[in-house]
């Protein structure tokens, strides 16, 4: 008669039961890879906070690291720099500047002291804040006309390296800061019928 080991048993049952575990956790790994695929079908790409002067800045943007990497290619590989490629990055930039700054005052982004605000009631912080959106509007405009008349002070006088007018540079700026002075209106009716702006909460906009 034959006696076998209890501890012969138990490990004929660990091998037994170790394939099926296996086989469930695989099964359940797979199936949540198989969720997460789907998850991130369902979850489309959401472009809605985008503005025009988004799309705009991140077009300028590019134009100038092109032109950069150009100047560093011809500069340090081929040893013949093109000269207008500097120049061009450089006027890049004051657009990237100026329309990306529309994108800030949409957005509520600008640098703003709100450190008064916490101090004074709703009524009188609330007239306060009302008035730094008309001055800050008032501002906008004002500049956007000085530039415009700087930009058609230097209308037809070319640029350095290349036979292009510079007043389309400036006249870029311009553009953004009159951008600049709508965002501002648009924000100043959004402050009015919501009752605060991010001076009287900056949690809100955060």
């Amino acid at each position: 008669m034959a006696v076998t080991h209890p501890d012969m048993h138990m490990h004929a049952a660990s091998h037994s039961a170790t394939p099926a575990v296996s086989g469930a956790e695989a099964e359940a790994e797979a199936q949540a890879i198989a969720a997460s695929f789907a998850e991130a079908d369902e979850h489309h790409v959401d472009l809605s906070p985008y503005g025009l002067e988004d799309w705009i800045c991140l077009g300028f943007f590019w134009l100038m690291t092109g032109l950069v990497v150009l100047q560093f290619f011809t500069r340090y590989v081929l040893n013949d720099s093109f000269a207008w490629t500097e120049e061009l990055a450089v006027y890049c930039l004051i657009p990237v500047v100026f329309i990306g700054a529309a994108a800030c005052v949409r957005r509520s982004r600008h640098i703003q002291v709100n450190l008064v605000y916490r101090w004074l009631p709703g009524a009188p912080g609330r007239v306060l804040a009302t008035l730094v959106d008309v001055a800050r509007t008032a501002f906008f405009a004002y500049a956007a006309w000085l530039i415009a008349r700087y930009a058609l002070a230097v209308d037809n006088e070319p640029m350095t390296t290349i036979d292009w007018n510079k007043s389309h540079v400036y006249w870029l700026a311009f553009a953004g800061m009159a951008l600049m002075a709508l965002r501002s209106v648009q924000v100043s009716v959004q402050h009015l019928r919501q009752g605060f702006s991010a001076l009287e909460r900056p949690e809100a906009y955060d």
